[in-house]
């Protein structure tokens, strides 16, 4: 059908399917039907809405064209640039168009009975006669509006009348008082206050950073920017005078931070220097919240966007700045369709926008530090601490000589003890790091080796000790404590590992008068439960704060001294090429809480492995020592960063159907593999069994995304999957669980 002289409209409807829609625009829509407007369309018996991503004038649809219902908003909620990079984030990620927009579109937003908050209030009407005969209550109402001032919100003005509406709706309707509504935005920070803070004296290696920006921003292709500081190095000093430069610019900046943990320090420091004009974007905001910060930063009257992975799409009009905070973090890579991994769509979105990006970290990814390496990316190092601070001093304790000279395992070593009982003494504070929740790792009979394993998953339960249960990590069941084993019946069970209620419930007893805090996610459930725990670290209240990865990154508390990191190779053992650079990162990050004031810092490494790279080597501070060893292994094998790592996922429940659908897949890429497409064994995933799902992955090796995508939609086509098997693909993939 080609229809030369009649305006046609693409539109991506809001459910799962995998194509767009062509639609007529007609003729009285078409003066407010814009790139990116929402619409309704007919869809079948139905009506659904969706999103308009092109305009064209002819068609390939074979039948006849059905108009588009209705525009539901003025103004698009999705502009031109932010759809060319949704188009990207498809093609790349081989994911539908649709979950691309859900992605990038806060569900609040979405929504189509989402409104915004009206407060409704009253005022006198100059000169408007009073009824002969009032009330006692409209008497009251009326005394309170004058003693207001003529105007009063209805809810505060029933309230202090303690009168319901009708006496009010009264005098509405005979003229005395005129309604109106005003809307009321909902503000994250209603119930904060913040001071003021002044841009900082910079060092010279700042300095140089914060310059090489700003030459940035005066680029039209300005290469991505990645600033290498050592913890403590005062990165954030220049993201704020950066973000400043783009402001006085008149521009605006999207700050990211690696998960929610890390945001409300991070939103403390920039509305200090920036005040309201921050926005914020993540999980813990009410639908409410989301939905008004959203439509604020739509309209410009943010100029600073701050939040988790998801804040990368914020619909800034103009923006002259992107900064990712710790770049290395894998939370930025998300879990679920589109498996996007925000650094690399901000990279992305900054490359189209022709705007700087700056990629900060102590331990960046080994895919940056390449590209740094190759000159693809500008590298601006800050070696020295703010002001010159002493990096702190770092032991590793064997603990496989602690265990034999105490004839088992211990959570703590000699050395380590004596050190808290020091610091403890001088009034200074002292961090825990243990990356295990619960009390200990599982429950093991010594008789007959039986251990409780949750009957959903291939994992066995941990102990949590303050609910006296067997958890799944997993799958969050739940199950009693036995009180023999279900095996043998011996009664002398015992519970083997260590996790952070147990590593708490020892320091009780270690250290009786100290006051001690944990943090993971069983103590922070509630919205502001982990800024209840930080705020009280920072007044003193506490004395030892025991936690997993919260702590790991990203906090400044001077009076810290002395960091515990209590089995330090944990995630060494991970079925996964990248445990050495995770345990690096991991070391070097906690490590780098202590020392932050004026006090030299102090970090035990608590390990069993005390002499692998990863551990010595974070001993040292010492990245590029590490880097140039792990690139050396990842060369040889054709790992990224020199090659694109692909991961097929196969799920379902039942185990021979998803196998066999693995395989299949796996035999037909093996066939058509080349030098620059590897394709491993088909194997069952490290986590087998999830939640009664099984799993089984293959592993693709590829210099190019795109034909290894190419490769797999062809088969894809030939080789239909069984009803009850899924299939997903990773691209970049950065957890191969």
């Amino acid at each position: 059908m080609n229809t030369a002289s009649t305006k046609i409209a693409r539109v991506v409807v809001d459910i799962a399917i995998e194509r767009a829609f062509d639609y007529l625009i007609p003729t009285s829509l078409e003066p407010v039907l814009q790139i990116g407007s929402r619409v309704t369309v007919p869809f079948g018996p139905r009506s659904v809405q969706g999103y308009v991503i092109q305009l064209l004038t002819s068609t390939e649809t074979k039948h006849r064209l059905k108009p588009i219902g209705k525009v539901n908003n003025i103004e698009p909620y999705l502009d031109e640039k932010l759809l060319q990079l949704l188009h990207w984030l498809s093609s790349y990620y081989g994911a539908r168009m649709e979950q691309c927009i859900r992605t990038a579109l806060p569900g609040a937003v979405r929504k189509t009975g989402a409104r915004f908050r009206e407060q409704q209030s009253v005022s006198l009407v100059d000169g408007a006669p009073l009824p002969d005969k009032l009330t006692t209550q409209q008497q009251r109402i009326l005394a309170l509006l004058h003693a207001a001032g003529g105007k009063q919100t209805v809810t505060l003005l029933l309230k202090e009348a303690k009168s319901s509406r009708s006496p009010l709706q009264t005098l509405i309707r005979k003229g005395v008082l005129v309604l109106d509504a005003t809307v009321q935005p909902r503000d994250p920070f209603a119930h904060s206050t913040f001071l003021r803070t002044e841009p900082l004296a910079l060092m010279p290696a700042q300095q140089n950073a914060l310059t090489a920006v700003v030459e940035a921003m005066r680029d039209d292709k300005p290469k991505p920017i990645l600033l290498y500081g050592v913890t403590g190095s005062g990165k954030t000093e220049v993201y704020l005078q950066a973000i400043a430069a783009a402001v006085d610019r008149k521009q605006q900046a999207i700050v990211l931070v690696p998960e929610i943990a890390l945001t409300p320090q991070t939103v403390s420091r920039f509305r200090a220097r920036f005040g309201n004009r921050i926005a914020v974007l993540h999980s813990h905001l009410s639908e409410g919240e989301r939905h008004d910060e959203w439509h604020r930063i739509r309209k410009g009257d943010a100029e600073v966007v701050i939040g988790a992975r998801s804040a990368i799409f914020a619909p800034l009009p103009n923006i002259g700045l992107i900064v990712v905070d710790e770049e290395h973090e894998p939370s930025y890579k998300q879990s679920e369709a589109p498996r996007y991994h925000a650094r690399d769509v901000a990279v992305m979105r900054a490359h189209q926008l022709g705007c700087p990006i700056i990629l900060g970290s102590a331990t960046p990814a080994l895919e940056s530090w390449h590209n740094a390496k190759r000159g693809k990316y500008t590298c601006c190092t800050l070696s020295d601490r703010a002001d010159y601070r002493q990096m702190p001093a770092v032991q590793v304790v064997d603990m496989r000589i602690e265990a034999e000279r105490q004839g088992h395992p211990v959570i703590f070593s000699k050395e380590l003890l004596d050190a808290i009982h020091s610091r403890l003494q001088r009034k200074e504070q002292v961090m825990l790091f243990l990356n295990r929740r619960g009390y200990a790792s599982s429950l093991i009979c010594p008789k007959c080796g039986y251990v409780s394993e949750c009957s959903s998953c291939s994992v066995s339960h941990t102990y949590h000790k303050t609910q006296h249960a067997l958890l799944c990590h997993i799958c969050g069941g739940r199950r009693a404590v036995p009180e023999h084993c279900p095996q043998c019946n011996d009664l002398s069970f015992r519970y083997a590992g260590f996790g952070t209620q147990r590593l708490e419930a020892i320091a009780r007893k270690c250290f009786p008068h100290a006051q001690i805090a944990r943090m993971d996610t069983d103590t922070t459930r509630g919205k502001n439960g982990y800024n209840h725990i930080l705020d009280d670290f920072r007044d003193r209240k506490v004395d030892i704060l025991i936690g997993t990865q919260m702590i790991a990154k990203g906090l400044h508390f001077p009076n810290v001294t002395l960091v515990g990191i209590m089995f330090a190779d944990m995630s060494l053992h991970m079925p996964d090429f990248r445990a050495g650079e995770r345990t690096f990162q991991l070391i070097t990050q906690v490590a780098g809480r202590a020392g932050r004031g004026e006090v030299a810092g102090e970090v035990f490494i608590q390990t069993y492995t005390p002499h692998h790279n990863a551990v010595q080597t974070a001993r040292q501070q010492n990245y590029d020592a590490f880097a140039t060893e792990e690139l050396t292994f990842r060369k040889e094998l054709l790992y990224p960063p020199f090659s694109h790592l692909i991961c097929l996922h196969f799920r379902g429940v039942n185990e021979a159907e998803v196998r066999f659908a693995c395989e299949s897949y796996a035999r037909q890429l093996q066939s058509n593999a080349t030098s620059n497409l590897i394709v491993a064994d088909p194997v069952p995933a490290p986590l087998a069994k999830a939640k009664d799902i099984y799993r089984y992955q293959i592993m693709l090796r590829s210099k190019s995304v795109r034909n290894a995508i190419a490769s797999f939609r062809d088969i894809a086509k030939s080789l239909p999957l069984p009803q009850t098997v899924t299939l997903a693909i990773d691209v970049d993939a950065v957890d191969l669980m």
